[in-house]
């Protein structure tokens, strides 16, 4: 029923008439009124036979209200023996009942120097004292008290913290003098500790602490709070704490005036190797924030990332990321958005479990501003995306009115070649809107034989150019404008619409359209171990869906052209490989024995279509072919050209995806043979 309820008792018990010694005494008291509490319609009766070591007293209230500590309870009854102490004083121990709540047990020594009570529950126990001399002081003791008796007195400053589980044990005391503020001070001990609010978005479990209170409760309440947290986790929004039994040194003054949000003018963290901060804070009502000023040292990063960052970064997709160097940093938010903000790295190393980005050697400082313009530069010794190595450079940026800006282009070696970017401007989340970033990019004569090799792709050759006047990422989607062209296989690949969604999250997606234009396809099918075909391959890939960097959906069509001074053959291996994986049949002018007599056959044309849809590709070719012996319709992939002359038909126009890809990679081994009609 709460801490207060001994001074109730001890008020009411006080309230008693000084003779007692009638067989029956019997007091209706409309209205007691202590330091502490107000009693109201309370009932005193005192039962004591004639002759008798003892009586029996009953104490009644309607209702009980502390206003100052939060507590309010209604129709409050306790029954205990009555007797005197030996030394001028009285006894008394009994059930203390009120609805909806277990009995306690409330033992009350009323002495002359002294009142002493002792409040009850299995092993949980409050004991007060107060000393006649010194009637403004109550000390309390705490024995593995429950926090959740506490729920009221901390409603008073939280009114959204709902107390889940824990206990206290500790020593308080309680000056209430008649024309100063109540003040409660001293130690606590705090075990096992749980909270929530109602939405969730603030809560602790298993909560250890040995804390120092100091607080006054009057027109305005201050606080201040210290000590050192043992363990236990903390969730504010999505910034999770968990201290990991490594205690964390915790010093907070606080105040609030009624109607008004709480004010911490100090706030200090120390957690030894870790982080120390230090600052000031303005909560609203609903203990969000309305202001902070903020100061942050980290002289290693590396245990930032269990201990305090893994909500974070566990919703960008980085909770495996690997930190390392130090920071200091200062950061000033109103109204709930960033203000200013400036950090220096220190030789930061940053690494992605999953092989997505590295950076080594971060130096230098960032800074924000929302108003006047601040200037600041970084580095890094260098670097990866996706397994793509790349070099060093700086980075000179300016701030104002809640956007960074790149102040000249940058560029940095990559793959035998340079990337450079330009016109870069980053605007962090802000008034209910997410990160906004947008750059120019400019590949310049990537090596992509190298490329090839990081993907771990077949040992494709060529460059790699293009100009990307516009990349836009925001609500965790990267789109950009204009294309990018590769000089692949003596001809051009050309990638436009090109986007992404979730590039650094789970399972990021990219879409785009890939024009193919005069590939030599004697290096091509030399590649992939697809026989040899020579001639010049035209086409389109459009839709094109990756999903985890595998194909999910395209439409893709491809063919030769005739080109003047290009042969166009194609070899026996490539029409069984052709015909392995699309359970295709090539028909021959010639009986088939005659077939394997011949190295390689002329063409007139080649052509071939996939619609990738739900793992399944609609096949097509050049033209419809003349029904196989089995009645189903065929369509031409390979049209033959003079003697002998050869013909490769399809005839299953829905291939399962899975199933091409094992015959693509069985066929680059040799492990498949065709059908020969």
């Amino acid at each position: 029923m709460g801490l207060s309820l001994p001074l109730l008792g001890a008020a009411a018990l006080c309230s008693l008439p000084a003779a007692a010694q009638a067989r029956t005494l019997e007091a209706r008291i409309a209205k007691v009124v202590t330091s502490v509490a107000r009693l109201e319609q309370v009932r005193v009766r005192l039962v004591w036979p004639d002759g008798a070591a003892q009586g029996e007293l009953e104490l009644q209230a309607g209702r009980i209200e502390a206003p100052e500590l939060g507590y309010r309870f209604q129709n409050v009854a306790w029954r205990c023996p009555l007797r005197r102490d030996g030394r001028g004083g009285w006894r008394c121990a009994g059930e203390l009942r009120a609805p909806g709540g277990a009995p306690l047990t409330l033992a009350l020594d009323l002495g002359v120097v002294s009142t002493d009570a002792r409040l009850s529950r299995g092993a949980s126990v409050v004991s007060l004292q107060r000393a006649a001399a010194t009637p403004d002081l109550t000390r309390i003791d705490l024995t593995r008290v429950p926090l959740a008796w506490t729920q009221a007195l901390a409603a008073q400053a939280w009114s959204e913290g709902r107390i889940k589980s824990g206990t206290l044990d500790g020593r308080l005391d309680i000056a209430a003098p008649a024309r100063a503020p109540l003040r409660i001070a001293g130690e606590l001990r705090l075990a096992g500790a749980g909270f929530d609010t109602p939405d969730g978005l603030i809560a602790g479990e298993k909560l250890a602490a040995d804390l120092r209170v100091d607080s006054e409760l009057g027109a305005v309440t201050r606080v201040r709070l210290g000590g050192r947290l043992r363990d236990g986790e903390m969730l504010f929004g999505n910034a999770y704490i968990a201290l990991q039994g490594k205690p964390v040194e915790l010093d907070v003054q606080a105040e609030s005036a009624p109607g008004q949000g709480w004010r911490l003018p100090r706030i200090a963290w120390r957690d030894p190797g870790a982080l120390s901060a230090s600052g000031s804070a303005a909560l609203r009502g609903d203990a969000s924030i309305e202001a902070l000023d903020l100061q942050l040292d980290s002289p290693d990063l590396a245990p930032l990332r269990e201990r305090y960052l893994s909500g974070f970064l566990g919703l960008a997709g980085l909770a495996q990321l690997e930190l390392s160097g130090g920071l200091d940093a200062q950061l000033s938010l109103r109204g709930g958005d960033l203000s200013q903000a400036s950090a220096r790295l220190r030789e930061v190393r940053l690494r992605d479990a999953q092989g997505r980005f590295r950076f080594d050697g971060l130096d230098g400082t960032l800074a924000y501003s929302d108003a006047a313009p601040r200037e600041s530069e970084l580095s890094w010794r260098s670097g990866a995306l996706y397994g793509l190595e790349f070099g060093a450079t700086r980075l000179p940026f300016s701030s104002d009115h809640g956007e960074f800006r790149l102040q000249r282009a940058i560029s940095f070696p990559m793959l035998g070649g340079r990337v450079g970017a330009d016109n870069l401007r980053l605007r962090p989340p802000a008034g209910g809107k997410g990160l906004d970033l947008r750059f120019g990019l400019n590949l310049d004569k990537l090596d992509v034989g190298q490329l090839s090799k990081a993907l771990d792709w077949p040992a494709f050759t060529g460059e790699l150019s293009g100009r990307i006047p516009e990349a836009h990422y925001a609500d965790e989607r990267l789109e950009l404008d204009g294309g990018l062209a590769m000089q692949l296989f003596g001809g051009t690949v050309e990638v436009s619409s090109l986007a992404m969604e979730r590039p650094l999250g789970v399972a990021p997606t990219l879409s785009s359209d890939l024009a193919l234009r005069n590939i030599d396809l004697e290096s091509l099918t030399g590649v992939f171990g697809f026989g040899s075909i020579t001639g010049r391959l035209y086409g389109r890939i459009d839709s094109l869906r990756l999903v985890d960097w595998q194909p999910t959906a395209f439409d893709a069509e491809l063919h030769t052209e005739k080109t003047r001074g290009v042969r166009q053959r194609i070899s026996q291996r490539a029409v069984q490989d052709l015909s392995s994986v699309g359970d295709s049949s090539f028909v021959g002018s010639l009986q088939d024995r005659l077939i394997g007599f011949f190295d390689d056959f002329g063409y007139a044309r080649l052509g071939i279509s996939c619609k990738l849809a739900d793992e399944v590709c609609q096949m097509g070719g050049l033209d419809a072919a003349k029904p196989g012996p089995d009645g189903r319709p065929g369509f031409v992939i390979v049209r033959g050209a003079g003697v002998p002359h050869l013909d490769v038909v399809g005839y299953n126009h829905r291939v399962d995806w899975p199933t091409l890809l094992e015959r693509m990679e069985a066929v680059s081994k040799g492990e498949l043979k065709p059908v020969v009609q």
